[in-house]
């Protein structure tokens, strides 16, 4: 369902990097938070417990090799949901570390974050083991049956909210580092990868706008169009990144000409 827009192995080039002045990371932004805040660590318990929900939910331990088989079938809805998770908690991660603000709008932003989290883990592991159900043609059962298309449409539009929301606040956060970018001290290189980085978190909400149009379209919920939209997403994103790649290595060039 996309890959993580903050650092998703675009790599400027080891020499171009070696090149500029002080520690940045494979963006080219230098890292300003240097030490763990209080804000930072209450984000990581946040989202360790949102991960150990869905363990929890999981259900009881298996007695027999029949209750372990049945269980180790939702390990795949399991995994995708945590790498999901994962990539958001990463999102916030890199902007910490990148911009290391610690103020009042920035503990506002990271709390709506952890809120939307814990409030749509459960639905995003739904999700995702219905989706594994569709794709293995039961093999992978979810144990969560849909009685009318009423009913597959609120799953889709859950998701999409859930999906929109948390991307929309990664790039609200992203957007008030580039509101005091110039406090901040970013450098040309900086400005452009932030810019990316924006765009790329604003590709979630837009994508997920999408994804709620097509749920309401009753023909494209037999494809799964509404949650496939997000597989084109990620082209979307790798696009973004070829094209800004070479911008930040021409820029990265041009500030140790």
């Amino acid at each position: 369902m996309g890959s993580d827009p903050s650092n998703s192995g675009m790599g400027i080039g080891a020499d171009a990097l070696a090149r500029v002045a002080g520690a940045r990371d494979p963006f080219g932004f230098r890292l300003r938070g240097e030490r763990t805040t209080r804000l930072e660590a209450f984000v990581d318990a946040a989202f360790a417990f949102a991960l150990t929900l869905m363990v929890i939910a999981v259900g009881s331990v298996p007695r027999t090799p029949d209750e372990l088989a049945a269980a180790l079938k939702g390990v795949p809805a399991f995994a995708a949901c945590f790498w999901l998770i994962a990539t958001f908690w990463r999102g916030h991660v890199d902007w910490s570390e990148r911009f290391g603000l610690d103020d009042p709008r920035s503990r506002q932003w990271s709390l709506l974050l952890i809120f939307l989290t814990l409030i749509f883990v459960f639905p995003l592991k739904i999700v995702f083991a219905v989706f594994f159900d569709w794709i293995s043609g039961g093999a992978l059962p979810s144990n969560f049956p849909f009685g009318t298309i009423a009913e597959v449409q609120r799953m889709f539009q859950t998701f999409a909210i859930a999906f929109g929301s948390m991307g929309a606040v990664l790039w609200a956060l992203n957007h008030h580092a580039w509101r005091q970018r110039e406090a901040l001290g970013l450098d040309a290189v900086e400005v452009l990868a932030l810019r990316l980085v924006m765009r790329q978190w604003a590709l979630l909400p837009l994508f997920s706008l999408v994804s709620l149009g097509l749920s309401l379209w009753t023909d494209s919920l037999r494809y799964g169009a509404p949650g496939m939209i997000f597989f084109v997403m990620h082209f979307a994103q790798v696009g973004l990144r070829a094209q800004h790649r070479r911008r930040l290595a021409a820029a990265l060039a041009s500030s140790t000409a």
